[in-house]
């Protein structure tokens, strides 16, 4: 079964959290200082506690500490500015790129070319900097691009005839 929509929960310091209601419903009963549940009949509710549980904990962390990715934006001439609440980025093209900010989200600009994605929803954070790295995803031979500040490019050594040695056709 699947989680029903989302909806609208007083959160803690931060922002207002999403709360999941789930078709999973345990009830605990106390007896003699011993906490007994009822054993589980249906095996979607094991199923689905794992991720009630995952949800539950990041929503806590959303709301106490905020979630945030960060990324870089490596390049000659690619940058990015801070413009209101959105983000305009040059990064190559013939039009500047401009990046709005989805609710919930604040779109920062570090030193050295580094954008920071911060917000209380961990998947809405993450599918952000996503999106903002799709644009110009990283590339394996100069490494110009988009990536994580975490994120290794793996770098290609590039055609092995362009040290203009003997060979080829004439």
């Amino acid at each position: 079964m699947a989680l029903d929509r989302p909806h609208e929960q007083g959160g803690g310091e931060l922002e207002p959290q999403k709360s999941y209601r789930t078709m999973m419903q345990q009830e605990i009963a106390q007896a003699d200082e011993e906490l007994q549940r009822p054993a589980r009949g249906l095996l979607l509710s094991g199923i689905i506690a794992g991720l009630t549980r995952s949800l539950l904990n990041n929503m806590v962390i959303g709301t106490s500490t905020g979630f945030q990715k960060v990324l870089e934006i490596n390049g000659v001439g690619y940058r990015a500015q801070k413009t209101g609440r959105n983000l305009t980025m040059s990064l190559g093209f013939s039009h500047p790129v401009i990046v709005e900010a989805p609710e919930g989200i604040e779109l920062n600009v570090g030193e050295r070319n580094t954008v920071i994605v911060a917000g209380v929803d961990k998947q809405l954070v993450g599918e952000v900097a996503a999106n903002i790295r799709s644009l110009r995803p990283p590339e394996p031979y100069k490494g110009k691009g988009i990536k994580y500040a975490d994120e290794v490019i793996r770098r290609k050594a590039g055609k092995a005839g362009k040290t203009g040695g003997k060979g080829g056709k004439k």
